[in-house]
């Protein structure tokens, strides 16, 4: 039985930060290390799942449907079940603290970027998600 690789590339703020009033802090920067990171996300999913909840998934850009296949998930979803349907596929898991928190115990990698911001936000990384996985689906 092929398992599923679960992964997780999250942008985060010197401090930790990830949200704010539901999207990226420093969305809309066109610096030059903000700009590198949206690209090297759509560069690393390229060709694999994308598996996200619902506020997430209607912020992404109708080009990235193109070459990855993207997945929106519910709360009500088993986390389980979702990367069951994925066999052999390398998923990475997209989202706010809920979804993160739902997949750490099954996330084997995390790619994580540090960029310059130290802004206002509202969500925040939690590093208790690195040590919560890495169970095989």
């Amino acid at each position: 039985m092929q398992t599923t690789d679960v992964r997780a590339v999250i942008a985060i703020g010197l401090r930790g930060q990830f949200g704010l009033h539901d999207r990226l802090p420093w969305e809309g920067n066109r610096g030059r290390e903000f700009v590198a990171d949206v690209e090297r996300f759509f560069e690393l999913t390229r060709g694999h799942v994308l598996i996200m909840g619902h506020r997430t998934y209607i912020s992404v850009p109708e080009f990235a449907f193109r070459d990855r296949d993207i997945v929106e998930i519910h709360a009500s979803d088993k986390p389980e079940e979702v990367l069951a349907r994925f066999p052999g596929r390398v998923v990475f898991i997209g989202g706010g603290p809920p979804v993160y928190a739902a997949y750490a115990p099954f996330i084997r990698h995390w790619d994580i970027n540090r960029l310059p911001f130290d802004g206002e936000a509202d969500r925040w990384f939690d590093p208790a998600w690195l040590v919560a996985g890495g169970h095989p689906v």
